[in-house]
């Protein structure tokens, strides 16, 4: 399983221990910079083209994932340099998505990490759209998943009441809310059964850490830059996305002009669920990336 590797906290430890291809094998850092730490995690190919992933916004911190989204995406590793970009470890008390941007096109530039390409999704994707606009030379090609270029009153919402969860130290229901509205119900039972114990090991900090991240979600607008980002696009959403909204996908393709492939039956989370997801990253960046 790869139980929400990006957007929410939820994820399958069911892996560790088995035996893995060695591309799959990843560390952990933190990239240091005069202001802020960041951590990081590194797998694939080392030396070869680099594919930065954006992940969204989660309680824990996604590096702490970092086994379950490597053995994930081990078809991009065969060929790819691969960096995944946690949120940075000292948030200040208002933290918004363009400054997010900001910190990660400042960690690349700090690991020599240019001409990428950059899959960003939910959250990540709207970071990974800042960092496009205003950054277009360390950007090759991007991949945009379940993500918009603005927030809609029905994502709105949906995070205001996980903000409200959060802020009441609700673990439980917070976890539970998260799940249900990610994934699809097929999914989500499948996986109810790990979440108490995720739910558990949730600490103060992380929830008021969360409260911050998701806030400037709530009025997330993009639109005086994004006709600015003119490298190779693809759009993938999901018809049933109970958070960004159905339409959200098909809007934003429109307006970078660029190709879009929307999967049928699926809601928020079809970067965990759809089992050709990576297939498709890989098709496109292989167009783009390789020599």
């Amino acid at each position: 399983s790869r139980c929400g590797t990006w957007i929410d906290p939820v994820y399958d430890k069911s892996h560790r221990g088995r035996k893995s291809d060695p591309r799959m094998s990843c560390s952990v850092k933190r990239v240091p910079t005069t202001s802020f730490e960041m951590k990081y995690m590194r797998f694939g190919r080392e030396g070869a083209a680099p594919i930065v992933i954006l992940p969204g916004l989660s309680v824990q911190y996604v590096t702490d994932s970092a086994e379950a989204v490597a053995a994930a995406y081990g078809k991009l590793a065969a060929d790819y340099d691969i960096y995944l970009f946690d949120r940075r470890t000292d948030v200040p008390e208002e933290y918004g998505i363009r400054q997010m941007a900001e910190d990660t096109a400042q960690a690349m530039q700090i690991l020599g990490l240019h001409e990428a390409g950059i899959f960003g999704v939910s959250q990540g994707g709207m970071i990974a759209q800042a960092l496009a606009a205003r950054y277009p030379q360390l950007v090759n090609a991007m991949v945009l998943g379940s993500t918009a270029y603005r927030a809609t009153a029905q994502t709105q919402d949906i995070v205001c009441s996980w903000i409200e969860l959060a802020k009441e130290e609700k673990r439980d229901e917070l976890m539970d809310a998260f799940a249900k509205a990610v994934y699809s119900p097929a999914f989500y039972d499948r996986i109810r059964s790990i979440l108490p114990a995720m739910a558990q090991s949730i600490k103060p900090e992380e929830l008021s850490r969360f409260v911050i991240l998701a806030s400037d979600l709530q009025g997330f607008d993009l639109s005086d830059q994004i006709g600015r980002i003119g490298c190779p696009v693809l759009v993938i959403g999901a018809g049933a996305d109970r958070i960004m909204g159905p339409d959200s996908a098909p809007e934003l393709a429109e307006k970078l002009d660029c190709d879009l492939y929307i999967y049928e039956g699926y809601g928020h989370g079809v970067y965990d669920e759809a089992p050709d997801y990576a297939d498709r990253l890989k098709q496109f960046f292989d167009l783009y990336l390789k020599a």
